[in-house]
């Protein structure tokens, strides 16, 4: 049976050489944000809001023409299931 992630781990690398790293609840908000948001405005030097869910009192803005990659890593809070051993 599947697992299925307690969040994504959301990875922008930007073209200075910096990664920042989001969360998001679920990998449709991420898709959502990424779509409504990066893709319409990929050539723009403009800045953009990148939300960040889990840090109180903080933001981020980034360039999206800075953005080279986005890594996209499930997270999983559980123990790893095992079978005992007899």
């Amino acid at each position: 049976m599947a697992r299925k992630p307690d969040e994504y781990a959301i990875y922008l690398f930007l073209s200075s050489g910096h990664r920042e790293e989001v969360r998001f609840p679920t990998i449709q908000d991420f898709q959502k944000w990424y779509t409504s948001e990066i893709v319409p405005k990929a050539e723009s030097k403009d800045f953009i809001n990148v939300p960040i869910k889990n840090i109180q009192g903080e933001y981020m803005v980034v360039r999206p023409a800075n953005i080279v990659a986005i890594r996209v890593e499930p997270v999983y809070f559980g123990s790893v299931d095992r079978e005992p051993d007899l």
